[in-house]
């Protein structure tokens, strides 16, 4: 058995196979699986580590072998006793010279024992191949993964263009973008109750797009079929939840990183402190933030429309009454989209539940700007704020799991998670425009189905 040991490990450039080994493991009685138990060292009978330039020794031997021929240090070694100590654990340490003079009568390999550049090099090739390994064993992981079946290539074409014939200005909103001219929004004037500053005239702007834009996610909901076969009281308590996290996912991909701006409904490219001072305190921070982190993805339309259809058909927003239903159909787009996810084959590790933690994050953003949303109402003029602004925001509970909420206290600090409670009735009765709006949106699907891009 040793000797086929040696003659296999003996092809092997073992310089120190258990370098990578603490000495907590080694203390917690680690030993390597080709190594028998207790095996000892070849050199001082101490309890072997490993196999060391050839030889099966302990930490301690392997070391002083190293160090003597790294530094050249043997032809200064001398013994007391001509040479003849007997080394073992105890005396080890009495006679470099011995035990010099037993490493290499065992067999222990002056030539294996590399300088600083050539164990930089190994250690660089080491890594090398071992990232290799990990991104071959990725590729073939992605590849026995599944991928969207013909029904879920059905539905993802149809979110798709929902997002698209809802997306203003689609891929061209760099050539069309407009900049917030610098000297709006930049000089914070009125403090408002939470600390943060508002600057009416950039808020003023902000609310001339805010309508398309809720109308948007108002036409992308009612293109797929699943969200219109619900109640409209559910309806309208879907499009209230997720009408902030979906317009902030659509300017978060619209991070521009050379000018430091997100571009707000496909046309107005604002800076940070913009949009900070032009309502959304420090909001607009953890949109900035989703959006660096966003651009490291490189979502496509499809990802982001997939994207867009799990946070819509979200079951835990308060006052829902077909909550099975709507969880049911989360679950159809979250399995078409992990299959999507599998077909692109992204060179992310983990890239999935990767991006599915940005659904945490918008959760989180919804939740601030509900919080918000109340201070702005105390500070801005109501005549400011569009009426179906008022009607998607108004009386919005911050929902969502406790770690969202949690995060969202990032942001705001304590109390980002008090709101009025919603009911069916409160909803039918507080925001009629809005399931007006819906009603109308619905009986013109038919007629526009495939209307062209919005303005």
């Amino acid at each position: 058995m040793r000797r086929e040991w040696t003659m296999l490990l003996y092809h092997i450039d073992t310089e120190n196979v258990t370098s990578n080994l603490n000495w907590e493991i080694l203390a917690a009685g680690y030993i390597p699986s080709y190594l028998e138990k207790d095996e000892p060292c070849v050199v001082c009978g101490d309890k072997a580590t490993g196999y060391h330039y050839r030889c099966i020794t302990c930490e301690g031997c392997k070391g002083f072998f190293r160090r003597t021929i790294q530094k050249s240090l043997h032809p200064s070694y001398t013994c007391k006793y001509d040479g003849c100590c007997i080394i073992d654990k105890i005396t080890r340490n009495q006679c470099q010279l011995c035990r010099f003079k037993k490493c290499i009568s065992v067999g222990m390999a002056m030539d294996l024992v590399l300088d600083d550049s050539k164990r930089v090099a190994k250690r660089r090739l080491i890594e090398e191949n071992r990232e290799k390994r990990k991104r071959e064993e990725m590729f073939r992981t992605l590849q026995n993964r599944p991928e969207p079946t013909a029904l879920e290539w059905d539905l993802i074409r149809m979110v798709t263009e929902a997002h698209r014939h809802t997306n203003a200005q689609g891929s061209h909103w760099k050539q069309k973008r407009k900049f917030l001219p610098d000297d709006i929004g930049q000089s914070p004037v009125t403090p408002s109750s939470d600390g943060d500053k508002v600057d009416l005239e950039a808020f003023s702007e902000f609310t001339k797009i805010i309508t398309p834009a809720i109308t948007r996610v108002v036409d992308f909901a009612k293109k797929l079929p699943m969200f219109s076969e619900l109640p409209c009281e559910d309806q309208i308590i879907l499009l209230k939840g997720c009408c902030m996290e979906i317009m902030s996912l659509r300017a978060a991909v619209r991070y521009d990183p050379e000018s430091e701006t997100l571009t707000l409904s496909g046309e107005m490219a604002v800076k940070r402190e913009q949009l900070k001072n032009g309502g959304l305190g420090v909001v607009s921070d953890a949109i900035f933030d989703l959006g660096k982190s966003l651009a490291q993805f490189n979502l496509d339309d499809t990802e982001v429309a997939l994207l867009q259809a799990v946070l819509l058909m979200s079951s835990d927003r308060s006052g829902l009454s077909c909550m099975d239903k709507i969880e049911k159909c989360q679950e159809t787009f979250l399995l078409a989209f992990e299959h999507y996810i599998n077909y692109r084959k992204h060179n992310i590790p983990h890239f999935w539940p990767k991006l599915l933690m940005k659904v945490t994050d918008l959760r989180m953003i919804g939740a601030c700007h509900a919080s918000r949303f109340l201070h702005m109402k105390v500070e801005c003029p109501t005549e400011l704020f569009p009426p179906l602004f008022l009607e998607v925001f108004e009386d919005q509970e911050p929902t969502g799991h406790s770690h969202t909420l949690d995060k969202a206290e990032h942001y705001l600090g304590p109390g980002a998670q008090h709101g009025s409670p919603n009911s069916k009735a409160a909803a039918k009765d507080r925001f009629s425009s809005l399931a007006s709006h819906i009603r109308a949106r619905q009986s013109g699907a038919g007629s526009q189905a495939t209307a062209a891009s919005p303005s």
